[in-house]
């Protein structure tokens, strides 16, 4: 295992020397990015905010750190043929795993269309990724997943209609990486999945045309399945599950339908696999002067239950995000309020013979019979005020609390040229879930607050000073502070008259 690593390191330094070396034309840039960053926290955890949305590269233990050093080269999505290509790599103390590849993905472009292979940080639809909560099914909370994605993924204007409507999505196959993690941190008297297979897909419309009318609206709907894998400890002590990955099983993952007489009675009544989405709108004003704002709302559901209206949407993510008139003291804020405590209600019915209905319920966010959750290397890949496993003392692979509601504000400004600032707030309340409820209902409150100082006589370094502070019953008490030292610039930049060689 220890040769295997090195000879991956090793692989990976080549591939970041070669990238180096390679000669660009001239209007190529490659950058680079590197940081430092320190935690140093008292109490239960590294506070809230300090550890959740950072692309699961942090950590729940208390006074961790890691140094981090990337380079990139970006499309040009003004081309019509570009590429590009990224390696990120962090060692880290105090974390999941010491050496991490963050990010290590190549990509390609031709017109509207787009290619991207292995493991890549990609923000969620729709809400600001700086100031928002996250989105309900992909957040910026957990780990890169490495797959293979296809599809638009920017909005591509239909040939008719001159700019007013546009379409964009993708698929996407991929596999969850923390096998070794797992093994290592689960209770191992507990369920468990590893090998897990991972598939993902979405569609979005706009419409309007903000050039000429400054009202535009947005309309969604994503898609993930978890599928493929063995399960241990399945459903009693000592038995082993091993779910089918045919190509039979492929095409389920992408069209859901009920398992084969090789999956368990649950899958065959169901769809096969963990599946669960959301259905996204948003309605934007974006006039051609210096402020926007922005209404959305996120639907989620979990298999069929809440995919239509058989039941009322009653819980979801709701947000308004604006940009505000020009001024140095906030020129950007989000308010979120989530609720997620119906989940179709709390009874669950089959057909049986004597009673020929069914009564869809206990609905069980981001958690599944079979597997881990909606969760990779213990992060909920989802909405983070969804307390992740890695919160869990008895080391159970299942998220806690998803019956809850909470609130979320966000801001941000420029007092000076060289600094600039966010706060983040969230208060929320837990009542578990339906099958495993809290005796008591437990809160919390989550706070940063975070100073950067972008000297402009050092171009490309940035400093960040933040503070986190978490009070109540859910997660426990903590406080702390971390320091990020950062540097980020150019090897080579269509600016330049010279041809580089590095």
């Amino acid at each position: 295992m220890l040769k295997a690593k090195l000879y991956l390191i090793i692989v990976v330094i080549t591939m970041i020397l070669c990238t180096f070396n390679t000669k660009a034309e001239w209007n190529d840039s490659i950058r680079y990015k590197g940081e430092v960053v320190f935690d140093f926290a008292g109490g239960k955890h590294t506070p809230f905010w300090l550890m959740n949305n950072q692309y699961g590269l942090s950590s729940i233990e208390k006074n961790n750190g890691y140094l981090r050093l990337g380079t990139f080269k970006d499309l040009d999505r003004t081309k019509k043929f570009s590429w590009g290509v990224g390696v990120d790599l962090a060692v880290g103390y105090r974390m999941q795993s010491v050496f991490n590849i963050q990010q290590l993905y190549g990509e390609v472009k031709y017109r509207c269309l787009d290619l991207m292979v292995g493991s890549k940080e990609i923000p969620g639809f729709i809400s600001d990724p700086e100031l928002a909560s996250g989105n309900l099914l992909y957040a910026n909370n957990a780990r890169p997943i490495p797959q293979v994605r296809a599809g638009i993924f920017d909005y591509a204007d239909f040939w008719v209609c001159k700019g007013w409507f546009a379409v964009k999505g993708y698929i996407a196959f991929g596999k969850f990486t923390d096998n070794n993690w797992i093994k290592h941190w689960v209770n191992p008297d507990t369920k468990y999945t590893l090998g897990t297979l991972y598939h993902s897909k979405a569609i979005f419309f706009r419409g309007g045309n903000s050039n000429k009318f400054p009202l535009e609206f947005e309309l969604g709907m994503e898609m993930a399945t978890e599928f493929g894998g063995t399960t241990y400890n399945y459903p009693s002590i000592g038995e082993k599950l091993k779910m089918p990955k045919t190509l039979k099983n492929w095409l389920k993952a992408i069209i859901p339908m009920g398992g084969g007489s090789d999956t368990p009675d649950g899958e065959q009544q169901n769809v096969e696999g963990n599946m669960l989405g959301t259905w996204n709108f948003a309605l934007s004003w974006n006039p051609k002067t210096d402020w926007s704002v922005k209404v959305y709302y996120e639907h989620f559901f979990e298999d069929h239950s809440m995919l239509t209206f058989d039941f009322p949407w009653k819980d979801g993510l709701y947000g308004i995000q604006a940009k505000l008139p020009k001024n140095r003291w906030i020129s950007d804020i989000v308010y979120e309020y989530l609720y997620m405590k119906d989940q179709s209600g709390p009874v669950f019915w089959n057909h049986t013979p004597e009673i020929n209905e069914q009564v869809s319920g206990l609905d069980n966010y981001y958690n599944h019979y079979i597997y881990n959750g909606w969760q990779h290397w213990g992060m909920g890949i989802g909405n983070p005020l969804i307390i992740a496993p890695i919160y869990n003392a008895d080391h159970h692979l299942f998220l806690s609390s998803t019956r809850m509601w909470g609130h979320h504000l966000g801001f941000k400004g420029h007092p000076l040229d060289e600094l600039g600032y966010r706060i983040l707030m969230s208060y929320q309340k837990s009542w578990g879930t339906y099958l495993h409820p809290f005796e008591k209902v437990k809160s919390s409150f989550n706070l940063l607050a975070e100073v950067s100082y972008a000297p402009k006589k050092l171009k490309g370094w940035k400093l960040d000073l933040s503070y986190g502070f978490d009070s109540g019953s859910l997660i426990g008490n903590s406080y702390g502070i971390r320091l990020k030292i950062c540097k980020s610039g150019w090897f080579l930049s269509s600016k330049s008259k010279k041809r580089y060689t590095l």
